[in-house]
């Protein structure tokens, strides 16, 4: 399971013109779902995602998490975190999760995160979205459940 996690002032999505959610102060994330991803790295990534320690202190260091701002959250899918560019052109998605099973891990990654007490918005799953946000500072920051970055 792959993210892209970006600290925000503020962000929000659309899907068909229609605004489908926004979050505050906090983070925005595009959540990517590889075919060999399992509840694990649903858990894995959740935790680490919460308690980065991404956010100012009072002496402008990044020593607190997305839990001590009480900080939101928008999560968007993105299959194409798995797309590989490496050979030709166009990317290949073979890495990606089928839409059934990126559905379904999706959605237990929001609420696992939704369990830590955070606020959680979402996009809706499989349309074409727009993602509008404010990254603040920028912070931005690339995971990914099989460490392989």
């Amino acid at each position: 399971m792959r993210a892209v996690v970006q600290k925000t002032l503020t962000s929000s999505v659309t899907s068909d013109g229609v605004l489908t959610g926004q979050a505050g102060n906090g983070l925005t994330v595009l959540l990517g779902v590889s075919v060999k991803d399992t509840e694990a790295d649903v858990r894995y990534l959740a935790d680490k995602i919460v308690h980065l320690r991404i956010f100012e202190d009072d002496q402008g260091k990044l020593n607190h998490s997305l839990l001590d701002e009480g900080g939101e959250m928008l999560v968007i899918s993105q299959f194409t975190l798995y797309g590989d560019a490496r050979h030709g052109r166009r990317p290949s998605y073979i890495e990606a999760a089928k839409p059934e099973q990126a559905e379904a891990l999706y959605e237990q990654f929001v609420a696992a995160v939704r369990a830590f007490g955070v606020t959680v918005a979402t996009g809706h799953f499989r349309t074409h979205m727009v993602v509008s946000l404010a990254n603040d500072g920028p912070v931005t920051i690339l995971l990914d459940s099989q460490k392989t970055f």
